[in-house]
């Protein structure tokens, strides 16, 4: 049996930082949560037990990492911060977690986690589901990353700032929807289901945070009929000028015959276009027409 460990408050990571001469560095964006009654609630959202393996992004103290240990699932728990790793080592390895010390935005996934849901990969087998505190400077370029490179990651149970977590699932017409929110669509089915009060971190920030999660389509919400990197090439030109009608912001792109091909209004906006409006014009304009 592995030995239990408690989970961290405040006032326990408080003395964890101050006796390892550490304090929260600012250029990662780090927030510890240090109430273990939201980090359990984390857990429980997630979804995870026995049997499932367990992906944590962030895992500083290792509150988060302990509620997911405590579930019975197998948990790899990635830092960057290489002071706080050996502390993280000794708090969450006789927990049986694996600490891995490195980059999220630079990790060699498929050799940490395999290459899609199925293969075994350090001794385990299935898909993965990843359970992470993000920072705000790379939650979106992390998630955007990990749905369109990393299929051995089926599910995602992610807490980001407010803002960021409303573009993650806002549709057509909502303030929030952005390219990203168009991304997102295409790989995963996203809704927000909770909300995390400031009040649980170390220290204080001064935005509201959300959990998001993210569950990966069998298959991209789009078939292979329409090109991917046409299709994002035109999220990308549309939203980078969302101010402008699309006849605008898509010129050179698309015609005038594709806009009537694709039934998109030309004086349309970005922000008016569901993900079946873009793969038509994507497909009405192909690369090179």
């Amino acid at each position: 049996m592995t030995q239990e460990k408690a989970i961290p408050g405040r006032r326990e990571a408080r003395e964890l930082l101050d006796s390892n001469g550490l304090s929260p560095n600012r250029s990662l964006g780090q927030h510890f949560v240090v109430d273990p009654n939201t980090v359990r609630r984390i857990a429980r959202l997630a979804g995870v037990g026995p049997g499932d393996n367990v992906i944590e992004v962030g895992a500083g103290l290792g509150a988060l990492t302990l509620a997911l240990a405590e579930t019975g699932a197998a948990v790899t728990a990635v830092e960057i911060d290489r002071g706080l790793v050996p502390v993280l080592r000794r708090l969450v390895e006789p927990a049986a977690v694996t600490v891995v010390e490195g980059d999220a935005m630079a990790l060699d996934w498929h050799a940490l986690l395999g290459d899609a849901p199925g293969p075994r990969s350090g001794g385990r087998s299935g898909p993965w589901v990843l359970v992470a505190n993000l920072p705000y400077n790379v939650a979106t370029p992390l998630i955007a990353d990990l749905l369109r490179d990393v299929p051995a990651i089926a599910r995602m149970l992610v807490m980001v700032q407010r803002e960021a977590g409303e573009r993650l699932v806002a549709g057509p017409g909502d303030s929030a929807y952005g390219g990203v929110s168009v991304r997102v669509a295409y790989w995963a089915e996203a809704a927000i289901v909770g909300r995390v009060p400031a009040s649980v971190f170390l220290p204080r920030p001064d935005v509201e945070s959300v959990l998001v999660e993210l569950r990966r389509r069998t298959e991209p919400a789009l078939g292979p009929e329409v090109d991917r990197a046409r299709l994002f090439a035109l999220i990308t030109a549309g939203f980078g000028q969302r101010r402008k009608m699309l006849r605008r912001s898509l010129a050179g792109l698309v015609d005038a015959e594709a806009f009537v091909a694709a039934e998109v209004r030309p004086e349309a906006r970005a922000e008016e276009l569901d993900l079946a409006a873009w793969a038509r014009l994507a497909r009405s304009s192909p690369a090179g027409a």
